[in-house]
């Protein structure tokens, strides 16, 4: 005898209402987790490229910026205001690009609410001026040490950086990181211990310079690093978006700030008249004098835009990462090219900067390979809930 076509009817309801669950459940775990474990597509190829392309502006734009810096005052430049509004009066450059329209955000869900003209005008000052007193400490060390000893003792900004994620960003502590941030700071400490003895001021700072130098880096390098985390966190709290408008947007507008800020301080000082002298008197001519500016303005936009990029796309912390793995291409370069010296005291800081990297670098690959088998996880037992129902 057929069933009755009432229960005929339920069951095909039923059969339905199983598929739709296992369609759901397909839907879910191919929505949320499934494409992790995939071939790597266009967008994570894409986050890949925009990794590695911010990644090279750091570590070219630093490198040559230092350089660039350095030999200013080697052939005769003596402005620390010019040579510091050189870090941040680049910002025309980057105008252009504002006519980039891409909205695309990290959070799927677009509805956010903008933050008010006030608070954003708010922060854009408060960093503007921070970045205008961090870049002369930065020239200040600059100008009183040789590039290598500069270069090093700015591996303490990791440190410094580690710190200030820890109560900012929520940034947790594991014994490699740790064991990075001892290492960093004792690689950055010996070079106070360097011994003037060795000729190697070749600007013939005194030893009271060679101090006052060592001590506006270290100040700067943890303004630096204070600068990275609220960064960080005014993207997490106000912006709460991420697009390639935005990074161009906070490099131009704080460079501004901090521009004006700078220029008033070359009036007030006075330095300003000294320029045309300083000018002439320039060891590699006027035409390479004004060359030399340029590209110092030129590399730390670029670099802003880099740094920037990577606290965008990981985290104010990996963003110094890349910045502390360019800190031995700046020594070298100026071994070859500025003739310093490299002594047995900062060879051995230079290998603990560089130890220190790696076991910071080795502990983000031990949270990659965990975040990997949560997701792993999560997509095993998702499927395994689909199946049974």
């Amino acid at each position: 005898m057929g069933d009755s076509p009432a229960i005929v009817q339920s069951q095909v309801q039923g059969e339905r209402s199983i598929k739709g669950d296992q369609a759901k459940g397909e839907e879910i775990t191919s929505e949320n987790i499934g494409t992790e474990l995939k071939a790597p597509t266009l967008v994570q190829y894409k986050w890949w490229i925009q990794i590695v392309t911010y990644s090279i502006f750091v570590l070219c734009s630093q490198s040559i910026g230092t350089l660039l810096g350095r030999l200013y005052f080697e052939k005769g430049g003596n402005s620390k205001w010019l040579a510091t509004l050189v870090q941040t009066i680049g910002f025309p450059i980057l105008i252009p690009f504002l006519l980039i329209t891409s909205t695309k955000t990290n959070n799927k869900n677009t509805e956010f609410k903008k933050p008010s003209v006030l608070i954003v005008a708010s922060l854009y000052s408060l960093l503007g001026l921070f970045i205008a007193g961090d870049c002369m400490l930065y020239t200040i060390g600059l100008q009183y040490l040789p590039v290598t000893t500069y270069s090093l003792i700015c591996a303490s900004q990791l440190g410094f950086n580690a710190l200030f994620s820890y109560f900012l960003n929520k940034q947790k502590f594991t014994p490699y990181i740790v064991n990075s941030l001892v290492i960093l700071t004792v690689s950055s400490s010996l070079l106070v211990f360097h011994n003037d003895d060795s000729g190697e001021h070749s600007n013939k700072t005194s030893r009271r310079k060679y101090i006052f130098g060592f001590l506006s880096t270290i100040a700067a390098s943890a303004g630096g690093a204070l600068m990275l985390c609220i960064t960080q966190l005014a993207l997490q709290k106000i912006f709460k978006r991420e697009s390639s408008r935005l990074i161009i947007e906070m490099s131009v507008y704080q460079s501004i700030t901090a521009t004006m800020a700078i220029l008033i301080g070359l009036f007030a000082s006075g330095e300003w008249k000294k320029l045309d002298k300083e000018m002439n008197e320039y060891k590699l001519g006027k035409i390479l004098y004004v060359l030399n500016l340029i590209g110092t303005a030129i590399c730390w936009q670029v670099f802003t835009v880099g740094a920037i990029g990577l606290i965008f796309k990981v985290s104010s912390l990996f963003s110094n990462v890349i910045s502390i793995l360019g800190l031995p291409l700046a020594p070298i370069l100026a071994v070859i090219f500025l003739n310093d010296k490299l002594t047995g005291i900062k060879v051995m800081s230079m290998l603990l900067a560089i130890w220190g990297f790696v076991s910071y670098m080795y502990q983000h690959y031990l949270d990659d390979l965990k975040d990997k088998a949560t997701k792993k996880g999560q997509l095993v037992e998702l499927s395994e809930v689909s199946l049974i129902k």
